[in-house]
């Protein structure tokens, strides 16, 4: 039996907001922003869907489908309650929004009518968009050619890439199914992935010549009123209409003078059993907090022609290596504040065009009520954080980046979502379901936030829908998806310690229905837009995770290389005299084959409050005191400048196809990163103090990377100089690399990457004359990057000027060598002269 794609709880409450998170309740209507809001009553119980009427810009339609093929269950009601279970696999549903044209006055729908999504179809309808124009013909109205997602492959290389995986056929092959079902389901009932996938032209607020359509999927809402200063809030104005699908819509023509209905602003409201319930819409591509409230409110963004902003420059082309500098535009001035995208814009982008990065990675666009939350308990999908600027702001941001020649990537969080009822998705119709799943499973214990039900199919137009709007609109080059191993297992991969045996990847913890979302945003965001990059945080090692959907793989083009940075953390509470070396180049090149990884030695998350960045491990309390050049050193300063450097080095050599580095940290960052707070209680009763809501700890001091009497200037030079070598030589993403030397006794490694030879020596005391390395070509060599140089803030040990002539002498399997001078703690590049 297929399930249904939702629980509905005959309670239906929705968990209220913390403070923390800004869920106290607003009464306040005195507002300056033209603010509508949408009213609901909450359905009692259940009932028949009807078919209703719904009007605008001269034609009727209807919103046309049948019942859900699976039964809606409906548990026992109050806070005792059992909660929501699935009989079986979570099938994709059947509940889906239909647009019929009609000629006559709207008639009621045969209650008995198969559902659209059902396997047999009594009527054929033309879906019509929201201008009213047969959205199969929209090619020839408007000039926009329909794209053409390419259909799904068989999905059976995977198993001549990793063999091991034909033990596992049973589950691959019903994920595989199971994203082909919904393809075709897709392309049969919704004109394909081009038309399913803008749901924005759909749903929420959509002008047109004649007024305002807007338009919600909230099923489990009994009545619904658009309100806001547009009709003095008064919730008997303007009543909504609701399909059989749990489609809400109102169309507004515009004023007599031609003026359209609402200025400015839409908050959403809902009758829950506790009262009224004050929500924003959904869809909503903006929203802000008005001085003096709590909760955001929901802004109808409509700016005039003259202020929308217009992209002048084209996007960049991928990169074929990614060396990505980690932003978050808040945070990112020397100042305590909150900085803006036009600041950004202005002094943040050429930086790091300066310091040799292409990509910028922006964390914390999606609209979050809790600042402190790092962007990741995200309220309003579709509207940009309003902290930072307008949404033209950041328009002007990205163009700028992609002037500079920057690729710009967003940390987008389809993961989960803020629990928030009156600024967010939790609770919006009424029920404990909707987006999400019921009961605990809805619920994410650590992370206080709701869970999507990725198996639901307008949650998966949702979210879709959400990926192509940053794309389209802001022209964002791809995404970071955060939090995929979450996803992509119903324990969220916590308190699980991952082995590597494949049953931890292919077995009842799986969602498989979360996996095959992640299948389906890959295969349309590659398919739409074959240039943009997606990069997926998974930390569990889930094979076939970077591999194409086509194949059979879950479709990134990039994973995180989580477990490097832990293991620098690790090596980091013991003595580096300990250090063994073969296990470090085991954990930088312990990747899985064909699938690419974005590497790195630290991010944002070694930076909070809590943990300690590399900086901060090595030097500790020293840098407070020792880092002017002009002052004395100390032996924690002079071990931590170097290590620091080697750590960043043979991470980027090593460790994957791409880099990544957090903001400051190029230049070893004092401290750590601490969001203004105030004191709060956790939902386990745990007390924690705030910090006077301060900004001193939320900023990024690149001041003291360019101060060039102080030792980070040095730190930040070399990081600079590793970013411009790799665009030179291009040797992350080189064919040929071979690790020829890991001596534990010398505390040496030597490895040859593309053309470049690299020589570490991590011993803390011992230097070595004449010190033999293998390598490929023969010929002279050069140094093209040295850690001890004096412009690094090293020692100046290394004379750059010498050339190093191979002999035929074969050695440690390489068939020539040469001798270096390799002193402590250092890491030299060689370059063949020719």
């Amino acid at each position: 039996m297929a399930s249904p794609a939702f629980a509905v709880s005959a309670a239906g409450l929705a968990r209220p907001s913390t403070p923390r998170s800004g869920g106290a309740e607003r009464r306040g209507r005195g507002v300056e922003l033209q603010s509508p809001s949408l009213l609901f009553g909450r359905n009692k119980g259940t009932r028949s869907p009807r078919a209703v009427s719904v009007g605008g810009s001269g034609w009727r339609v209807v919103m046309r489908a049948g019942g859900p093929s699976g039964e809606v269950m409906i548990p026992d009601g109050g806070s005792g309650g059992t909660p929501p279970s699935i009989d079986g696999p979570v099938q994709f549903d059947s509940d889906d929004l239909k647009v019929a044209f009609i000629d006559d006055e709207p008639s009621l729908q045969d209650e008995g009518e198969d559902s659209i999504w059902s396997s047999e179809t009594n009527q054929v309808t033309e879906e019509i968009d929201v201008e009213g124009t047969n959205i199969m013909d929209k090619e020839s109205s408007t000039g926009e050619k329909l794209r053409i997602v390419p259909p799904p492959g068989n999905g059976q290389q995977i198993y001549e890439i990793d063999p091991t995986l034909r033990d596992f056929k049973y589950h691959l092959e019903y994920r595989y199914s199971l994203y082909r079902r919904i393809r075709s389901d897709i392309d049969e009932h919704e004109g394909g992935m081009d038309v399913f996938s803008r749901g924005y032209e759909k749903f929420g607020f959509m002008r047109s010549a004649e007024g305002i359509t807007y338009r919600e999927w909230a099923p489990g809402a009994d009545s619904a009123a658009l309100v806001g200063d547009f009709n003095n809030w008064d919730p008997n104005a303007d009543h909504m209409s609701k399909n059989d699908l749990g489609v809400w819509e109102i169309f507004l023509p515009n004023n007599a003078d031609g003026s359209p209905p609402i200025p400015h602003g839409s908050r959403v409201r809902m009758d829950t059993p506790s009262g009224i319930k004050d929500s924003i819409p959904a869809w909503i591509k903006y929203s802000v907090q008005t001085p003096g409230d709590i909760p955001y409110n929901g802004i109808y963004y409509d700016p005039p022609e003259e202020e929308k902003y217009v992209f002048k420059h084209p996007q960049p082309k991928r990169p074929k290596s990614l060396r990505i500098y980690e932003t978050h535009v808040g945070m990112s001035s020397p100042e305590p504040k909150i900085n803006t995208y036009a600041n950004f814009r202005d002094e943040v982008l050429p930086r790091i065009k300066r310091l040799g990065y292409n990509a910028v990675q922006i964390m914390a666009i999606q609209e979050h009520s809790y600042y402190g939350s790092f962007g990741y308990h995200v309220t309003n999908f579709f509207a940009p954080s309003s902290r930072f600027g307008s949404p033209e702001d950041l328009k002007s941001l990205i163009d700028r980046a992609h002037e500079l020649g920057l690729v710009v990537l967003m940390d987008v969080v389809h993961s989960h979502a803020s629990n928030n009822t009156l600024d967010g998705l939790n609770g919006f119709d009424g029920t404990d379901t909707h987006y999400f799943h019921g009961g605990s499973r809805g619920h994410h214990w650590m992370w206080d936030s709701r869970v999507f039900n990725y198996g639901n199919k307008e949650v998966i137009r949702f979210l879709l829908s959400n990926a192509r709007w940053w794309l389209e609109e802001y022209k964002f080059d791809g995404f970071r998806f955060d939090g995929a191993t979450s996803m992509m297992y119903t324990h969220h991969g916590l308190q699980v310690t991952f082995t590597g045996s494949y049953h931890e990847y292919f077995g009842f913890a799986t969602d498989v229905d979360a996996v095959v979302y992640l299948m389906l945003v890959n295969d349309l965001i590659h398919g739409l837009y074959p240039e943009a990059v997606t990069i997926g945080e998974d930390v569990s090692g889930m094979p076939t995770f970077a591999l194409p959907v086509q194949v059979g793989g879950v479709g990134f083009d990039y994973r995180l290389h989580m477990a490097v940075a832990d293991k620098w953390i690790e090596l980091l509470k013991g003595n580096d005299e300990a250090w063994e070396m073969g296990n470090i180049v085991h954990t930088l090149t312990n990747r899985r084959w064909l699938e690419k990884c974005v590497t790195y030695a630290e991010s944002h998350d070694q930076a909070l409050v809590g943990d300690k960045t590399l900086a901060f491990w090595l030097m500790d309390k020293d840098m407070y005191d020792f880092m002017a050049l002009n002052g004395p050193s100390t032996p924690n300063i002079d071990r931590g400048i170097a290590l620091h450097k080697m750590i960043r080095l043979i991470t980027m050599g090593l460790g994957g196809e791409g880099y990544l580095n957090f903001m400051g940290n190029e230049f070893g960052h004092p401290e750590w990163i601490d969001f203004p707070r105030g004191p709060q209680v956790l939902p386990s009763g745990k007390f924690i103090p705030g910090n006077n809501n301060s900004y001193d700890k939320c900023r990024r001091r690149f001041d003291l990377g360019d101060a060039e009497f102080l030792r980070y200037h040095g730190m930040q030079q070399f990081d600079q100089a590793m970013q411009h070598l790799e665009e030179k030589y291009g040797f992350m993403t080189s064919d040929h690399q071979y690790v020829s030397r890991k001596h534990e006794e010398d505390k040496v490694i030597v490895f040859e990457k593309g053309d470049l030879v690299f020589v570490f020596n991590f011993h803390w005391s011992n230097s070595y004359f004449d010190y033999r390395v293998g390598c490929l070509k023969p010929g002279k060599y050069k140094v093209v990057l040295d850690s001890d140089a004096g412009l690094f803030g090293g020692f100046g040990r290394i004379h750059h000027t010498a050339e190093h002539f191979t002999s035929d002498c074969q050695h440690d399997n390489r068939p020539h060598s040469f001798s270096v001078y390799t002193p402590s703690r250092t890491c030299v590049v060689y370059a063949p002269m020719n």
